[in-house]
């Protein structure tokens, strides 16, 4: 196990290195910081002095250098737009993302396992067929347009839900702003949430289901069922058990790809979260804030496939970690 997570380590170095290469092109090629921070009062000396002050004329392969190291002290520099240093913004906003698309991924999970177990299992009722059409739904309509949908009915027309915002927010730990703690901001979060975590628990139900019905047509079932167990300790504890693999699999590149795209979530919803920011970057060509929530999402995808790459073995014994089929 120990050498497994050195190799895999060493792999996430790499691709961290990779997305840091790509980032800095960003720095490097995109725009011009100088013309950024400065206005066009300011002489040509002077943009040569703070041109000199930046590093901007030195080798590439040393201005590269000089971003890894200030990449790893999450140093990205000081924000276009706002005029703040880029590691304060992404970290103010970081709690917002993170709450949103936690909260989103476990409805995703609580809501679709059962959802993609019943359907496996009875696979001609009335309700597993409402389920699959419902799962289409959630498939085929776009995020905006369900979080639209939304806050017509719930926001506009019932009026029991806030239609944007995060709500009252507390602040535990001394840096940690949280709406978890507060009437308003539980529930100015249910709405994203679902918005969020629609797609993603209706890929994970039909993911259980077409698993299961695959488990279920195995030979070890059909013992299983021959030897008189009861069906709860075959559905649960040996057919559900078996489907876990791809579900943690997809749920993990699912969390990651649930932070990096809930931009569309916050934006729809005014969610003050990094999505939000990262969209008024773009709007605005603010290299910095670009390129430090490209590095962070990177971080934040290399820690999920380790875990989930851990979490294997210990849902299934068999899986053995050089790859190589157990004795």
């Amino acid at each position: 196990m120990l050498a497994f997570i050195i190799r895999r380590l060493a792999q996430s170095v790499l691709v961290m290195v990779a997305v840091a290469l790509i980032a800095f092109m960003m720095f490097r090629y995109i725009g011009d910081p100088v013309n950024q921070m400065v206005g066009v009062e300011t002489t040509p000396e002077q943009r040569a002095a703070l041109r000199e002050a930046l590093g901007l004329n030195d080798p590439v392969i040393v201005q590269f250098g000089r971003f890894l190291w200030n990449a790893v002290h999450f140093d990205f520099g000081i924000a276009y737009q706002f005029k703040q240093p880029v590691g304060e913004l992404i970290l103010s906003r970081l709690p917002a993302t993170l709450e949103l698309s936690i909260c989103s991924a476990i409805l995703a999970l609580l809501v679709g396992i059962p959802m993609g177990v019943y359907t496996g299992i009875n696979r001609e009722s009335w309700l597993s067929k409402l389920f699959l059409s419902v799962s289409l739904i959630g498939i085929s309509l776009p995020t905006f347009l369900i979080g639209i949908l939304l806050i017509f009915i719930f926001s506009v027309n019932l009026r029991w839900l806030p239609s944007f915002g995060r709500g009252e927010v507390v602040e535990v730990f001394g840096f940690w702003r949280t709406g978890l703690l507060t009437a308003s901001g539980l529930k100015a979060l249910i709405l994203p949430s679902i918005t969020l975590g629609l797609f993603q628990m209706t890929l994970i139900m039909r993911l259980v289901r077409s698993e299961m019905l695959e488990v279920l047509r195995t030979d070890y079932i059909k013992f299983a069922r021959a030897r008189g167990l009861t069906r709860r300790a075959i559905y649960f504890g040996h057919a559900l058990k078996n489907t876990l693999i791809p579900v943690i699999t997809i749920t993990g590149l699912q969390l990651g790809s649930i932070i990096a795209f809930a931009i569309i979530t916050e934006t729809v919803f005014q969610w003050p979260g990094m999505g939000l920011l990262f969209l008024q970057a773009v709007q605005n060509v603010d290299i910095p804030i670009m390129a430090a929530y490209l590095m962070l999402i990177a971080f934040l995808f290399v820690v999920i496939n380790l875990a989930v790459d851990i979490l294997y073995t210990l849902v299934d014994p068999r899986v053995r970690v050089d790859g190589r089929a157990a004795a």
